[in-house]
């Protein structure tokens, strides 16, 4: 039996608690799972142990506890070393962490506008000028990676990474909204959904009843 337990928020809304998520689901990680509905009376109260100011994901390692995303990424390559966490090359590796990097501190405007929602399906939706120019530059941080550092595999290194971990919620976003996508990039989608566990976890956020309103955009 594992020591770890995620916390995590709504599968349909949490797009920070899918990254380490999947990571770990992929990589065969065993975890506990802990869901925290997220806008409620109890959230706050609830979060209250976890030290990560009222914010999900948490992992908590026995009596030890590391939040935000990357930084449990972070945590659980260093705690399995053979988890392939980074790419061994070392250009790919400093690679994979800059595009990671910006995933986690860029695109405000993508997330405002296109909030992770897994039970929308629009076919008629229309970003603003700012969300495009982040989608733009996404399409162009995933070409970049297939092109510099070439591979037989679907992912953005070789093996699944915690680049590709970072840009799973994005693929949902660009699935939900109907985002134009064309060559390596439609392909780049299609893999990610198709993945066992992402499947899983759409699954389940369908399942779900709550209704956060500001992560529900309407036509």
């Amino acid at each position: 039996m594992s020591d770890l337990t995620l916390i995590i928020g709504n599968k349909n809304y949490s797009s920070w608690s899918l990254r380490p998520w999947i990571f770990m689901k992929t990589a065969g990680i065993e975890f506990a799972e802990k869901r925290v509905a997220l806008g409620t009376d109890q959230t706050k109260t609830q979060l209250e142990p976890y030290f990560s100011d009222h914010k999900v994901p948490v992992l908590v390692d026995g009596d030890f506890i590391v939040w935000d995303s990357l930084a449990i990424l972070e945590y659980i390559t260093g705690k399995f070393p053979d988890c392939g966490g980074w790419p061994v090359d070392p250009e790919a590796r400093a690679v994979a962490r800059s595009v990671s990097a910006e995933m986690h501190s860029s695109f405000f405007e993508l997330r405002e506008n296109l909030p992770m929602n897994c039970r929308k399906k629009f076919t008629s939706f229309s970003p603003s000028s700012g969300a495009q120019k982040d989608i733009d530059r996404i399409k162009a941080v995933w070409r970049y990676c297939k092109q510099y550092f070439p591979n037989k595999g679907p992912w953005l290194f070789g093996d699944f990474s915690i680049a590709d971990a970072m840009f799973a919620p994005v693929c949902f976003r660009f699935y939900s909204y109907g985002v134009n996508l064309d060559g390596s990039e439609k392909e780049y989608v299609k893999s990610m959904l198709s993945l066992l566990h992402i499947i899983e976890w759409g699954k389940a956020a369908k399942l779900e009843k709550e209704v956060l309103e500001y992560a529900e955009v309407r036509q």
